[in-house]
């Protein structure tokens, strides 16, 4: 359904990319070179089920085609060429505000009605309701502008070597703290929120009520029985995220020119780079069906009940 609805909607808009790119030319081009360029992308004037058949032979050998942006760069160099960024900060931030979230939240459903209950989630909701974007356009004036503490765009130093050094890893996390503080600190509150609540659930239960009054320690009740079971609603919104995290971080991408699949997502709709833009949301409906698959494998493994 997918792949099916992936080749057909780029070919409901006016044009194709082969007649942008000829027309760019302005006529010093000849007429053979647009059948040419055509047939290059994937836009012939065959039948549509015989483009759609074309489409998938391609597509079982990996051919995603040639960018256009990018010419003559095949699509799957250039979504390679991103995805690593994407994954590397919307990844790592997802990570880090996941379990940070989690253990706020474990601690704040056993001390309820604390200070740091009535504090500290009022405030995480607060900020979590702010659009990461903005927030992003507020540090990166603030903190690396104004401060200057923080470097204003692209992945690492333009003026060191790519290659797997002392300075090069140093630069690459240095470039990527300001953006990925951005979207752990957006997205904390939801996971704050969502673990607190699963724990309040579990701790009213029968089976933690009996634990306690055999005299458990707190600290088995709290992370064996109580957390563990109130982590598996979590899993699963994680699983989620992971699946979406190829496009999480698409506007804070382009706040930090951060050279990822949504900076990559920007410059193909902007050339009209139709195989590309399929290209990208292929990658990312696989990733999330593949990402959905392995939380469930891992909820059987973290829940005995699932089995049955």
């Amino acid at each position: 359904m997918a792949i099916t609805v992936n080749f057909f909607i780029p070919r409901l808009m006016p044009g194709d990319p082969a007649s942008i790119m000829f027309a760019r030319f302005q006529g010093k081009l000849k007429p053979e070179t647009l059948i040419a360029l055509k047939k290059t992308f994937g836009f012939t004037d065959a039948p549509i089920i015989i483009q759609f058949w074309d489409y998938i032979k391609h597509l079982a050998f990996g051919d995603l085609g040639i960018s256009i942006a990018y010419f003559p760069q095949p699509v799957v160099e250039v979504i390679y060429s991103g995805i690593f960024w994407t994954m590397f900060l919307a990844g790592i931030s997802l990570i880090i505000s996941f379990m940070i979230g989690s253990f706020i939240g474990i601690f704040l459903a056993w001390f309820r009605e604390g200070k740091m209950d009535s504090i500290l989630l009022p405030s995480l909701s607060l900020i979590g309701a702010f659009p990461y974007f903005w927030l992003a356009m507020v540090l990166l004036y603030i903190l690396g502008f104004k401060l200057n503490l923080f470097p204003l765009r692209h992945s690492f130093d333009q003026n060191i070597v790519s290659t797997w050094s002392f300075n090069y890893i140093l630069s690459v996390i240095h470039h990527t703290i300001l953006p990925a503080f951005t979207l752990i600190i957006v997205s904390l509150g939801g996971w704050v929120l969502a673990m607190r609540n699963n724990m309040i659930s579990v701790l009213g239960t029968e089976y933690i009520s009996f634990a306690k009054a055999m005299g458990y320690n707190n600290k088995v009740l709290m992370f064996k029985y109580a957390a563990r079971n109130a982590l598996l609603p979590s899993i699963t919104g994680f699983g989620m995220a992971l699946g979406f995290i190829l496009t999480g971080a698409l506007l804070t991408e382009i706040i930090f020119s951060y050279p990822g699949q949504g900076y990559l997502l920007l410059e193909a709709v902007r050339s009209q780079d139709y195989p590309l833009l399929q290209g990208l949301f292929l990658t990312i409906t696989f990733t999330v069906l593949i990402t959905n698959w392995i939380v469930d494998i891992f909820i059987l493994i973290l829940d005995p009940r699932t089995r049955k």
